[in-house]
């Protein structure tokens, strides 16, 4: 279970606690990955740790944990120099929920929030899984996916007639941390398996059950094959059958 005092500790010391306070100049550019970074590690003597000539977002003397919004591509130097002498865990933040907020870019005035018709789903991470594909067979790897609440606040700056089309994404800002999703071995793979997926099926059954794109589902189940969570058992047409693996 989260600790969600903890994150609210961690969430004031990054933006205070009256954040109304703050203005356009004063939030920082990566306030998720400041706010998680203390939440998992408040310790700031355990945090930017310089190891095999790369700086770890925290050590904690026994394990590596880093902080990864996006573009685990940018990972593949860590994890190679990292994986064979500690244990590493990637902590992926996922927005639940998200309430848009938009900054004048002239004045710094921010509008009324509104809440986003889209809601973040623990797959999205299934992309970023795949450029580093290579290394999730490292019993040394694990993740943490973290389903968090937020507002995204983004900077009206474009040129063209609508400014909200092509808007800059500034920061986005916790409200909450709803949930962890831990992958720690093979097996645990078997979560994204939706429970009604019972006996065989393809990608179109996994993304309507998932409740996901097509083009996600056969990613998703490209990984999840590669972990031995699902087998190919056969086809249909141009699409694989599956099945879910007992571990």
């Amino acid at each position: 279970m989260p600790d969600k005092k903890a994150f609210e500790a961690a969430k004031q010391k990054i933006i205070g606690i009256d954040r109304q306070r703050l203005t356009i100049g004063t939030l920082s550019e990566k306030t998720v990955h400041a706010i998680l970074k203390n939440y998992y590690e408040p310790d700031e003597d355990r945090q930017e740790i310089p190891i095999e000539n790369y700086v770890a977002d925290i050590y904690t003397g026994n394990e590596i944990i880093e902080i990864q919004t996006r573009q685990f591509d940018k990972l593949r130097g860590k994890l190679a120099a990292f994986l064979p002498r500690y244990p590493v865990t990637i902590v992926y933040p996922i927005p639940r929920e998200k309430w848009i907020v938009w900054i004048d870019a002239e004045s710094g005035e921010c509008s009324q929030k509104r809440k986003s018709p889209r809601k973040g789903s623990p797959y999205i991470v299934f992309p970023e899984l795949y450029k580093i594909k290579t290394f999730l067979k490292d019993p040394h790897l694990h993740f943490k996916l973290v389903l968090l609440d937020m507002e995204e606040y983004k900077l009206l700056n474009s040129k063209r007639k609508n400014k909200k089309k092509g808007a800059s994404s500034y920061d986005r800002i916790p409200t909450e941390l709803v949930q962890e999703l831990l992958i720690e071995r093979p097996e645990d793979f078997l979560q994204f398996v939706p429970l009604e997926l019972e006996g065989q099926f393809t990608s179109k059954d996994f993304a309507k059950a998932a409740r996901i794109s097509q083009t996600l589902a056969q990613l998703t189940l490209n990984i999840l094959y590669h972990m031995d969570a699902v087998a190919r058992v056969g086809k249909t047409g141009n699409l694989y059958l599956y099945e879910a693996n007992d571990f």
